[in-house]
């Protein structure tokens, strides 16, 4: 029975349930956050996409913060870095729940654009969902050594 008296499954009402906002918290912000995670990071990429990832613990209790990067050296107009960082932070945002339901640790997370053209939306969420999986299947393995 769906609790909001029309058609629907038992999954659509916990789809409106599950929180799809990217809060402050949850961003990456400090000269020094980010000079950890690109220093003693590990990384996993596709062919459009790197995320570099940290296991870290944080002072507000967020699990995961990520940074999203457009290089300028390809993109040298910020118009453009700014539309790939937007891609990018919506893609994430859709899909975060891949990543907060299957990990155990706090995390810093820098998505890294490696792709020359502009994507679409669409491959840019292919692009995401494929480095989680990666990323979640790397960090199971280490955690299973």
């Amino acid at each position: 029975m769906n609790p909001f008296g029309g058609i629907g499954s038992q999954t659509d009402f916990l789809l409106l349930k599950m929180d799809f906002s990217l809060p402050k918290k949850q961003r990456l912000a400090g000269k020094k956050q980010f000079e950890s995670v690109f220093e003693e990071g590990k990384h996993v990429q596709t062919k459009l996409l790197k995320l570099i990832y940290l296991k870290t613990t944080f002072n507000d209790g967020s699990p995961v913060k990520a940074a999203f990067v457009a290089p300028k050296k390809k993109f040298r107009k910020a118009a453009r870095r700014n539309q790939i960082k937007r891609l990018l932070r919506e893609a994430y945002r859709l899909n975060k729940h891949l990543i907060f339901n299957n990990i155990e640790g706090n995390f810093a997370f820098v998505f890294l654009y490696l792709g020359k053209d502009l994507p679409s939306f669409k491959q840019m969420n292919e692009e995401v969902k494929a480095v989680s999986n990666l990323f979640l299947k790397k960090v199971s393995h280490e955690k299973n050594q």
